[in-house]
């Protein structure tokens, strides 16, 4: 196994190969509170007859905080470190978690430092990141007879599995492709799968096999399907995953992978963006200055309202 980490452009995208094949998908994006921070807060609010409060670093970022000591006001500054980065979802957020440490404070690590055997690469060696992030984008799989729709919501991340199939051949034709798409996706926390209703006990234990053995080596708990069909797996989680990040923040994500597919143009001649009003809006100053030193070329943008917030594109043309 071997993890290969490109570090772009206000992010890091990490894949894991096995036998020549991308399996898993990481991407983290530099800049607010993440697992494994340490950092000096302080204590804005404790909750009576608790270990619980919520505290404010020096970026004014607010994270909950768990294990306070009992001498522990509010008011009095206290270290931190970040468990768990915050999760936007809609209508609501889920704040970053945090704990007291005694440990020297530092910034999280990158994705090189965060996973064993990480090369980092100028470029990955195949298509397969556009191919994780175009299904993450669309929240759907398909696979032969049927697809998998995915949707992170306030409680889970659902998994609902659509097709023409008869109930236990559709069941049992999703596992692995569900299983495949927690791993492609950075799925965390709790996630329900959704499979046809399944009459037959038989039935239902042998799609809890096939998810047993397709999930081994992935550290995680699940239920045994209910008599609707549905499974509940429940994974460690340290921040938002690809399938959030992408779905909650559109914008950001569709400038980020606009700027890569730029970095990795080939040819004489400057650099233009195209892309629709939010995402050219999205694109900081800085990042674009990074994308002129990376590239050495100079670069334009061009705002146009015909585009999806999904369709920018990048392409080399006269200085």
């Amino acid at each position: 196994m071997t993890w290969l980490v490109e570090q772009g452009i206000g992010e890091e995208r990490a894949l894991r190969y096995e036998n020549g094949q991308a399996v898993a998908a990481r991407l983290r994006w530099p800049g607010a509170l993440e697992a494994g921070m340490v950092a000096e807060a302080v204590l804005t609010e404790r909750i009576g007859g608790t270990p619980r409060g919520r505290a404010r670093f020096a970026d004014g970022e607010e994270a909950l905080v768990d294990r306070l000591p009992k001498d522990a006001s509010e008011g009095a500054a206290i270290r931190l470190e970040v468990t768990r980065a915050a999760v936007a979802e809609r209508g609501r957020g889920k704040p970053a978690q945090a704990r007291p440490s005694d440990a020297p404070t530092c910034p999280a690590p990158g994705l090189p430092q965060a996973l064993e055997s990480a090369a980092v690469v100028r470029r990955f060696p195949d298509r397969a990141w556009d191919d994780i992030w175009s299904d993450a984008w669309e929240a759907a799989v398909a696979f032969p007879g049927g697809t998998l729709h995915l949707a992170p919501t306030a409680a889970m991340t659902l998994i609902d599995v659509d097709g023409a199939l008869p109930a236990r051949a559709l069941a049992l034709a999703a596992v692995e492709p569900a299983a495949q798409a927690m791993r492609r996706f950075d799925l965390g926390g709790s996630i329900g799968i959704d499979f046809p209703t399944l009459q037959a006990k038989a039935d239902r234990q042998a799609v809890d096999a096939a998810l047993s053995e397709a999930l081994a080596g992935w550290p995680h708990e699940s239920t045994a399907m209910n008599g609707f069909g549905f499974v509940q797996i429940v994974a460690r989680s340290t921040g938002p995953s690809l399938l959030h990040r992408l779905a909650f923040d559109r914008t950001g994500a569709a400038a980020r992978h606009l700027l890569r597919r730029a970095e990795m143009l080939d040819g004489a001649g400057a650099i233009l963006l195209t892309a629709a009003p939010p995402v050219i809006a999205a694109i900081r100053p800085e990042w674009l200055s990074e994308l002129e030193r990376r590239t050495g070329r100079a670069v334009r943008s061009l705002a146009d309202p015909a585009l999806a917030i999904g369709g920018g594109h990048a392409q080399i043309v006269p200085r």
